[in-house]
């Protein structure tokens, strides 16, 4: 089986080339991975497959603008089109829940974290994929995609203080998913 940079320098080399069947090996070497980016934002199957679809038609329409600039740079350009249309999809379909999550009152939580040993990382992503729009979305562009509060606040149209709340609160909702999860869990 072929690395994932022997992947990326060759579908490179199609799309550069002007070769039709370059479509095709992108979006079979890419679907899978950049449907597990997508589900990072959005929880709803219908939801991803649209916003997956709407990332192809960029993805394919904007290809002469890409240009290879080693390993790891195919797979980073597709992936920031992905998050960007889902992005795009959390502000106009959710952003009254974006906005009233970032108004709730402050829960009482145990500030004591959560043992993730034994966590597989599909139990975490399921608990991830839970949590409320607005939490999930900052959380995810706080923690993945390593963006500050003044990012995400610009990003979300929202303020900065209320991208660290649903930072703070997305903590503290996925600690206790986490929690009761390893509650419930048979013990050996």
């Amino acid at each position: 089986m072929a690395d994932s940079n022997d992947i990326e320098s060759g579908i490179a080399s199609l799309i550069r080339n002007g070769d039709s069947s370059a479509s095709k090996a992108l979006y079979c070497a890419y679907a899978r991975y950049l449907t597990g980016v997508c589900t990072r934002y959005l929880s709803n199957p219908d939801d991803v497959k649209d916003v997956l679809h709407d990332s192809f038609l960029h993805i394919f329409g904007s290809m002469s603008s890409f240009e290879y600039r080693g390993s790891g740079s195919l797979k980073a350009w597709l992936t920031k089109i992905v998050i960007n249309e889902s992005l795009q999809f959390i502000r106009k379909e959710y952003r009254s829940e974006i906005l009233l999550s970032s108004l709730k009152a402050e829960e009482n939580v145990d500030d004591e974290p959560p043992q993730l040993e034994g966590l597989s990382m599909e139990v975490l992503h399921k608990l991830i994929c839970e949590l409320p729009p607005g939490y999930r979305t900052v959380f995810n562009l706080y923690v993945f995609e390593e963006k500050s509060h003044k990012e995400i606040a610009s990003i979300l149209n929202i303020k900065e203080a209320s991208s660290a709340s649903q930072f703070h609160r997305a903590k503290a909702l996925l600690a206790a998913k986490i929690k009761e999860f390893q509650s419930n869990r048979p013990k050996i």
